[in-house]
């Protein structure tokens, strides 16, 4: 740890294995709120992106967006779709495979079914980089579909948490925040209690961390659920809410290299 600067000072991860985001999501697990996202994005601060608004070309999407491939992590439509996405660590992108943030895009844009979406997807995953995909509909399915295997499952009500393995693979970052996201159901999943549990920047215990292949100081630095260093680590936080009667509420938080918060937007509004 850089005692100066607040955050740990070792080399950058590989782009090949580095996670990008932690996500948990709450899916028909409360009786006021049917759809919860709690969503870190953990990626380069040097890539370009826009935060979350509704878009100036599609104003029905609401996103963020990677301003190098046109595509996005995490979006929610007024029309009820949302998608989110991880990669996976060991599986690098083909020569000339396509950007993973347009298959959210894609989906949030289209009129397929996720089921029909992940199924036609499934077909033809594994020419891009590993990924991990959710779509869904708020009065409709929850898909996952994970390439390199490929796994692909409609998932019933649950509770549900991504990081850069398979879906629900048991690392602490990931096993941590699902067990109290889940615990902010028993009430109000506020805002900024589901954004508390995204900060949480503790490193687990070595005997804990997964062995990825990447070397123990870049297990300890990719460990925490809010990874902190200086060319790489989370830069947004993000808290979705659908209320049943249909309003939503998107609340995201920005951070600079060293970990501190630059803003905060939220967006309410009615779902169609």
């Amino acid at each position: 740890m850089d005692a100066n600067r607040g955050y740990y000072a070792v080399p950058p991860p590989n782009p090949a294995t580095a996670p990008m985001c932690l996500i948990v999501i709450a899916w028909q697990q409360h009786a006021g709120f049917p759809l919860v996202i709690a969503a870190n994005r953990d990626e380069y601060h040097a890539r370009p992106s826009e935060a979350a608004a509704f878009w100036r070309t599609q104003p029905r999407l609401l996103a963020g967006r990677d301003l190098r491939a046109g595509g996005t992590w995490l979006g929610l439509t007024r029309g009820g779709r949302f998608a989110a996405i991880t990669n996976r660590r060991g599986h690098e992108a083909p020569a000339g495979a396509p950007s993973r943030g347009m298959l959210t895009l894609d989906f949030l844009l289209g009129d397929d079914t996720p089921g029909h979406y992940a199924e036609r997807l499934a077909a033809d995953c594994e020419r891009y980089a590993g990924f991990n995909l959710l779509v869904g509909e708020v009065h409709g399915e929850l898909h996952y579909l994970g390439n390199h295997g490929p796994r692909l499952e409609r998932l019933p009500p649950g509770v549900y948490g991504l990081s850069n393995a398979m879906l629900d693979t048991p690392w602490p970052k990931l096993l941590g925040a699902r067990e109290e996201v889940a615990a902010l159901l028993a009430g109000d999943p506020d805002p900024g209690r589901v954004l508390a549990v995204l900060a949480d920047r503790g490193v687990p215990p070595d005997h804990a961390l997964p062995a990825t292949g990447v070397g123990l100081d870049q297990e300890r630095l990719l460990g925490p659920r809010f990874v902190c260093s200086a060319p790489y680590g989370t830069r947004t936080s993000t808290c979705v809410r659908v209320r049943r009667d249909g309003q939503a509420d998107f609340t995201e938080r920005r951070f600079d290299p060293a970990g501190t918060p630059q803003a905060t937007v939220q967006y309410t509004f009615r779902l169609d």
